[in-house]
């Protein structure tokens, strides 16, 4: 259940803290027992020769070194009449019997409705209630800033304990919990809200779980006209799949511990290594995707599409739940970005490059081809301007036009069918015999080198031709469908409606298939790179190749079968077959020798899944399973003999294709928050309420553009100018003075002058741009990020007034400014709402322009113009990139962090900065490609020569038209 637990290789990043002779290390401090004395170290070493229990060592976020106690799954104790009960228990098993005696009392159809609204609010409580609270744990720490809030694990010995019965209940219920030493009032406060926490989502999980077995059993009947032997079958595969279920859960709770269960790292860490086997060789994250199946075994037995669609949805609610909180928890804890690459770290490796780094370049030093970053898969990389994306677009509407305005005749169907079966062959046969000539002598790459292209091109030619291929073979096969494809009369009739739901989960089980093989081999394995390029790329089994070597060899082409099944027609079906054969043809023939041929002995033998199965079969299945392979590998081999026998009569005919192809293409060219007010504010007056500013001020280009020549003759001679002007993305100091009885909820929030209508109260939300006054009263981390003082006294002439003064200082930076041009200002807020006490003055935060006439001229004047870019970039990019020295580099030749590959928002600053500096317009993906100032400088100058024509600036350059001679 917890990230952790589904991620093996971020989990195996924790290890045992010990001794090499296996011996723990004494920790800082423990949870269950004091520092030992002398005596104690003695008897320990007396004992050294008993062997002892290793133990596990806890680390929470401040650094604090404690022995984690052990702990069980509590929900077994609690289902098991002999076991002794505490509290916690009582009140769980009472609402669980409450639950069951509704469905004894309830008549039917009631039930049905009531429990599905039991279910969906329990499913709500754990994906968005439980999510939630794990979301602010993970980010804020929220859960351990309220247990120390509001004191709950405060001893009440110390006097600060407002509630000492609910301190005594908490400790009674944790002591019986754990069954071990435990020491409650001495253990960490990560740890005894974590043993809370385990309890409510013990509550929530058991009541999910009950309603829905209970909606279940009010649901289940036999379907109208079902025979017995269906009957029989329905119920005993359904039996299996939830026994197959149960096993899952147990055998991921044997591996991830009680720990990782209840989502123990939201929390603290472990120093502790698991080794990931059994049900963690079979899919990925199992406890969520093959862990559900239970919920269609069930679905089965009852005989009800009711229980089928809300297994549907409680699965996906469970995907959603993965992938908005566990994932970026398992990103943010165990895979976090690598620290930035210093250039003083890299001067005895590569001592002579470093030396020509330190020296100015030119243009020409710089790598001629930068790292590719247009990028043809996915929706986000439509380019229209690309001749392989306009094409691909006109193919696809000429294609589906065609399905439309066609009627739906034998006829027509025929040749749709035939159409599709033609693109398949064509991309399984076609483009894999292009790729096996590839492979063996390099037969594209040399066609173009004929015509004096260079590698490159022939990569990308080649892209092209699979992208519209690739593209064009499954829109025909769904315009098949489409006109194979007739809507039910009724849907109740037979498995109509099962056979849609099945097809439909097929379909995105393809989906799911191709986005996760994609994010594991990129573009460059997407479209066959090693068949092109000679990099030493080494196999790294990854994503969904963790548990399939070929996961297209199945799954892969689980949506042409879920196409058959929802269009119910043997055309498709024969089609889908053909399909399926074709594709594993291509890996047998095409990509499997070439993989031998590059990767030889690196290739893994056996994958995850296959090592699981292989480990549960009897011997006797292993053997005649062996013996099956040995036939496979003789016959795969007769049939590459014939197909060398054939190569030459086949690549003659592509030849032909391909000249007449492009004959005939040369001779008709294609043209393919909080309340608003507060009831009172008698007692706070705003004239003790202030706000000023400290910012780093803009260079004089943004006063001076303010007199371009273009204004009246009185507006051309402004007088002295005293607005406030800030560098983008320099951080901003804010002084505040209150009274000292100020509420200690005030917050100050950033905002853009004309997005608020009134000066009393604020008509917006701050969408995090705010920082308390006070810390520590939002149980915040994040809001309380840029605290630099807070109420400090100050000696005023109000004083005689009987009003005395405190002030304060906060630094907004980072995610805390607005990453745009404009005017904005700071806002002072009353209480926790949003009424205003103080406005700042307004500033302006300005982009400074590169001026071209200010680059000095000398005799390499490239030379001159990149160093002048680069100056001007450094400081910008720094800005940029929140000035972390983990990811803001300190010159030019230094590497930006892995951060700005991993979040986008650096590269969207960035380029939207360069836009406003140079008037060049860049994509994200340039400034993560490039790594560093110098290339992006190169990379700027090199746009700017090809658009110096039509350049915004004016330039000493003779093509640019930069002044008139009047």
């Amino acid at each position: 259940m917890s990230s952790s637990a589904d991620n093996p290789a971020a989990e195996l990043r924790r290890r045992q803290l010990g001794d090499e002779d296996g011996r723990s290390r004494t920790p800082h401090e423990y949870a269950g027992n004091s520092k030992p004395n002398a005596d104690d170290e003695d008897n320990h070493q007396k004992k050294s020769a008993a062997p002892e229990p290793r133990k596990t060592y806890g680390r929470t976020h401040e650094g604090k070194v404690f022995v984690v106690p052990v702990t069980h799954d509590r929900i077994p104790q609690m289902l098991d009449p002999r076991k002794p009960k505490n509290v916690g228990d009582i009140i769980v098993l009472s609402i669980l019997a409450a639950h069951i005696l509704a469905l004894y009392l309830l008549p039917s159809p009631l039930d049905k409705y009531v429990f599905a609204l039991v279910y969906l609010f329990w499913r709500a409580a754990y994906n968005a209630g439980i999510g939630i609270l794990l979301h602010w744990q993970s980010n804020d720490n929220t859960l351990v800033c309220w247990a120390r809030k509001y004191q709950l694990f405060e001893p009440p010995s110390t006097g600060k304990n407002p509630r000492p019965w609910l301190y005594n209940l908490l400790k009674r219920e944790s002591e019986t919990e754990i069954h071990s030493e435990f020491d409650f009032d001495n253990a960490p406060i990560e740890y005894n809200t974590w043993l809370v926490f385990r309890r409510f989502v013990d509550l929530i999980l058991l009541c999910d779980f009950v309603s829905y077995g209970l909606f279940a059993i009010a649901c289940t009947h036999t379907p109208a006209g079902e025979h017995l032997p269906i009957t029989i079958i329905r119920w005993t595969m359904g039996l299996v799949i939830v026994g197959f279920n149960f096993w899952v859960k147990v055998d991921a709770l044997r591996v991830v511990k009680d720990y990782a269960w209840y989502w123990g790292d939201f929390f603290f860490l472990v120093d502790q290594e698991l080794t990931f086997d059994g049900v963690f060789e079979m899919a990925p994250h199992p406890m969520y995707s093959i862990g559900y199946a239970g919920y269609y075994g069930i679905s089965m037995m009852a005989g009800s599409y009711a229980v089928l669609f809300i297994s549907i949805f409680a699965h996906a609610c469970q995907f959603a739940f993965l992938v908005l909180v566990e994932n970026p928890h398992i990103e943010k804890t165990y895979n976090p970005p690598a620290p930035r690459k210093r250039s003083e770290s890299q001067v005895s490796a590569l001592s002579e490059a470093s030396a020509l780094e330190e020296t100015p370049a030119s243009p020409v030093d710089q790598p001629s081809s930068p790292k590719e970053v247009h990028h043809l898969l996915g929706l986000q990389n439509i380019d229209l301007f690309r001749n392989t994306d306009y094409s691909t677009l006109l193919l696809v509407v000429y294609l589906g036009t065609l399905a439309v305005v066609t009627p739906e005749t034998p006829f027509w169907q025929f040749l749709f069918v035939v159409h599709a079966l033609m693109w398949r062959i064509w991309y399984s046969v076609g483009l894999g015999s292009i790729l096996h000539r590839q492979s063996q002598d390099k037969m594209w790459t040399r066609h173009f080198l004929k015509f004096g292209d260079t590698t490159n091109e022939a990569w990308r030619q080649w892209k092209g031709m699979y992208h519209i291929s690739h593209i064009l073979c499954y829109v025909s096969f769904v315009v098949a469908c489409w006109k194979m494809y007739s809507v039910p009369v009724d849907w109740s009739y037979g498995y109509v409606l099962l056979r849609h739901v099945i097809g439909a989960s097929l379909v995105a089980l393809q989906a799911w298939t191709a986005v996760s093989i994609y994010e594991s081999l990129g573009e460059f394995g997407w479209f066959f790179g090693d068949f092109f390029f000679d990099r030493g790329v080494k196999l790294n089994y990854t994503s969904i190749y963790r548990f399939l070597n070929n996961p297209e060899r199945i799954i892969g082409t689980a949506g042409l079968w879920g196409a058959a099944l929802i269009t119910w027609s043997k055309s498709v079906f024969i089609l889908a077959l053909a399909s399926h054969l074709l594709t594993i043809g291509f890996l047998e023939f095409v990509e499997q020798p070439h993989m031998r041929k590059v990767y030889g002995e690196n290739i893994r033998n056996e994958a995850g899944l296959t090592r699981f199965i292989k480990r549960s079969l009897p011997p006797y299945v292993v053997e005649w399973q062996s013996s099956v392979d040995r036939i496979m590998d003789q016959t795969s081999q007769v049939v590459e003999e014939l197909l060398d026998a054939a190569r030459p009569k086949l690549a003659a005919g592509v030849s032909t294709i391909v000249r007449d192809t492009t004959a005939l293409f040369n001779k008709y060219p294609a043209r393919l928050a909080m309340g608003k007010s507060t009831p009172d504010l008698t007692t706070f007056d705003p004239k003790y309420y202030t706000v000023t500013i400290e910012g780093e001020s803009s260079s004089g280009s943004a006063l001076t553009e303010r007199s371009s020549g273009k204004e009246g003759t009185a507006g051309r001679f402004p007088g002295e100018q005293k607005a406030l002007i800030y560098e983008y993305g320099a951080p901003v100091k804010v002084k505040w003075t209150a009274p000292a009885n100020h509420s200690k909820k005030d917050w100050i929030g950033l905002y853009m002058v004309a997005d608020n209508q009134s000066r009393e109260v604020t008509d917006v939300p701050s969408l995090g741009r705010w920082i308390p006054t006070s810390p520590g009263e939002y149980e915040s981390t994040t809001a309380d990020k840029g605290i630099l003082t807070a109420d400090v006294p100050v000696k005023t002439s109000r004083e005689s007034d009987g009003v005395k003064i405190v002030k304060g200082e906060m630094i907004f930076s980072g995610d805390k400014l607005w990453w745009t041009q404009g005017v904005y200002e700071f806002r002072y807020h009353h209480d926790g709402n949003h009424t205003v006490m103080a406005i700042s003055q307004p500033f302006e935060v300005h982009v400074t322009r590169f001026n071209d006439d200010d680059v000095p001229s000398g005799a390499d004047s490239l030379a001159n113009y990149q160093n002048e870019v680069e100056a001007s970039l450094l400081p910008v990019v720094q800005n940029c990139l929140d000035r972390d020295p983990d990811i803001a580099p300190s010159k030019a030749t230094e590497p930006w962090g892995s951060h700005v590959e991993r979040d986008s928002k650096y590269a969207k600053r960035t380029v939207y900065a360069i836009r406003q500096m140079f008037g060049i317009e860049f994509a994200p993906a340039v400034v993560s490609a490039d790594g560093n100032i110098r290339n992006l400088a190169w990379r700027i100058c090199s746009a700017k020569q090809v658009l110096a024509p039509y350049s915004m600036s004016n330039s000493k350059g003779s093509a640019t038209p930069g002044s008139e001679k009047l």
